[in-house]
């Protein structure tokens, strides 16, 4: 072989291997091919190198659509391998398309940019976008603001996205759709509401209705319509106005644009029912309305739509005091009020139920005078005294001191029960207090009024014995109420017989008035006073003790003319003890 011949073989191979060399590097990135041939559902590409490639046409398709593609146009495609078993280059249009679209997607995301995109298919727990041949995941909860049941509409069209987060390594990338609304709504509302001012009035449409009230669209931006602005009138819930979808005219009462936070009113809209309400509604004047709602405290009547008035539980009954206003009054009911107070600044009328009906104090004083008689049931014992139920539903107190007249009212109480029927005496009535005081002891007579005339301060009266004491004897003077006490002191004259057991209870026994105070109500008798009255009596009437006699003799006297009433044991035994005396007074 010529050396020439030799030259020539050499740079040969060393082109060849050079040219190989070249082609190996092409491998695994993105080349430029042209298309010569449409077979079937496959494009052949001719990339410049020994081979051609095929690729399918759907991989030319963008978000499901025809591909557009012909023979003679020039794209680009990625090599993976320069020469398969079959001889072919194995090309990929769409390894092409990520590639390019990655490089731009990588750009956009560093600089916070929005990319568009193909909602083309759904997954679990989301999308599939197609980002220009880049494939995202969009989850379910970043396609919208709200929650999206069908989201076919969305499908095949081109969108705005956001990325969240790219991972090469992983080929991961997620998008969202709600971030770009989000800002998209931002803008709105923030340009929307430099628009607003307080006091406009604008359409809307009732986009929510909640319990305090329903959230307007004001055509990007929502308002509130607080339940209170609705109407003047009480209104209990929104929906009882108002329905989704429905369209308001509402005007701008507060506006934040801070916080884009806008209150409305429907109410302002018309005329305020509040204005001249006291010439309206004068005081002590007679209306109806009906009950719109019941509290604890009272129930609200509406007079008129807009106006309420509200019936204190105190103004609502006479005499039931600690009752729920739901067993007085219910609601819807339509009743008659009297206006009590009209308060135009807080915008409050206080009304009256019970002054709508008669004062049963006025009209119990009126059927029965102070000291008249009345019957009634015994409603309640208390420590105080007894409450009787009387004519018009009301109630009498009988205080302990007026139960007895003799006898402790803590002791005097105990002969009543709840359900007794008794009588008292009225003693007084207070109808601006409303309270009636009664007497069960006047009911029976005053026994200091009634005493007889000859029961007076020195008169001698017989007593019973009621009880024997150690202090002495209660008795009661015979004919009479009247119950005193008589001290042991005053048993008798004589030290020796103050001795209260000498008595028996039921005894009879004489004694002297010594103090009747009708003011005071105080009688009090005394055994040794008349014992010295009698004594004293006996003295002057039989002789001295100047003029020789005995005072034996002068006291047997006395005594036989007391009468011949007394047995002959009882003549010796007191003209025994008379002796006794008598002796006693000579050795003095």
């Amino acid at each position: 072989m010529s050396a020439a011949a030799q030259t020539t073989k050499e740079d040969f191979a060393a082109l060849l291997e050079e040219s190989f060399k070249a082609d190996d590097h092409m491998e695994g990135g993105v080349v430029k091919g042209t298309i010569v041939a449409i077979e079937k559902d496959l494009a052949v590409i001719d990339v410049g190198l020994k081979t051609e490639g095929r690729i399918p046409l759907k991989e030319f398709s963008v978000g499901g659509e025809e591909p557009g593609v012909k023979v003679g146009d020039e794209v680009e495609v990625y090599l993976e391998r320069i020469e398969n078993a079959l001889g072919e280059a194995v090309l990929s249009r769409e390894k092409a398309r990520r590639e390019e679209s990655w490089v731009r997607l990588e750009v956009s995301f560093n600089n916070n940019e929005k990319v568009s995109g193909v909602i083309f298919n759904q997954v679990k727990g989301g999308f599939t976008v197609d980002l220009d041949g880049a494939v995202a995941f969009l989850p379910r909860s970043q396609v919208d603001i709200r929650p999206v049941r069908d989201v076919t509409p969305l499908m095949h069209t081109q969108q705005p996205f956001q990325i969240l987060k790219m991972d090469k390594r992983r080929g991961n990338i997620v998008v969202s759709r709600r971030t770009v609304l989000e800002e998209t709504r931002a803008e709105q509302r923030s340009e929307l509401v430099q628009s607003l001012e307080e006091g406009q009035v604008i359409e809307g449409v009732v986009k929510n209705i909640t319990d305090y009230g329903a959230f307007v669209d004001l055509g990007g931006i929502d308002g509130l319509l607080h339940v209170t602005d609705i109407a003047w009138r009480r209104i209990n819930h929104p929906s009882e106005v108002l329905a989704i979808g429905q369209t308001v005219k509402v005007q701008i009462i507060r506006v934040n644009h801070e916080t884009h936070r806008i209150s409305l009113g429907m109410k302002q809209l018309e005329a305020d029912p509040w204005e001249g309400i006291e010439a309206k509604y004068p005081v002590n004047v007679r209306f109806t309305g009906r009950v719109t709602n019941i509290t604890d405290y009272g129930a609200f009547v509406e007079l008129e739509p807009g106006i309420e008035g509200l019936i204190h539980v105190s103004e609502m009954s006479w005499t039931k005091k600690n009752v729920h206003p739901g067993k007085i009054v219910s609601t819807s009911q339509e009743v008659e009020v009297m206006i009590l107070e009209v308060d135009p600044v807080k915008r409050r009328i206080s009304l009256g139920l019970k002054q709508t009906l008669d004062n049963p104090w006025e009209s119990f004083a009126a059927e029965h005078a102070v000291g008249s008689m009345v019957e009634g049931e015994v409603k309640n014992k208390t420590e105080f005294g007894l409450f009787i139920g009387l004519d018009g539903d009301v109630d009498g107190m009988v205080h302990l001191s007026d139960l007895d007249w003799n006898r402790p009212g803590e002791q005097a109480i105990e002969d009543y029960n709840r359900g007794d029927m008794v009588q008292a005496q009225v003693l007084d009535v207070d109808v601006e207090k409303e309270r009636i005081s009664l007497g069960i002891k006047q009911a029976g007579g005053d026994p200091f009024v009634d005493a007889p005339g000859d029961v007076r301060k020195g008169a001698v009266v017989t007593c019973e014995v009621l009880d024997v004491k150690e202090a002495g004897l209660e008795v009661k003077i015979v004919d009479t109420d009247l119950v005193t006490f008589i001290r042991r002191s005053d048993l008798s004259r004589d030290r020796s017989e103050q001795r209260p057991e000498r008595f028996a209870k039921g005894e009879k026994v004489d004694a002297r008035v010594t103090n009747f105070d009708k003011k005071n109500r105080k009688v009090t008798v005394s055994v040794k006073a008349l014992e010295i009255a009698e004594e004293k009596q006996a003295v002057a009437q039989y002789g001295s003790s100047d003029s020789g006699a005995s005072l034996g003799d002068i006291l047997g006297a006395a005594l036989r003319a007391r009468g011949d009433e007394d047995e002959p044991e009882a003549k010796v035994e007191a003209e025994a003890e008379t002796e006794d005396d008598a002796g006693d007074e000579e050795k003095s």
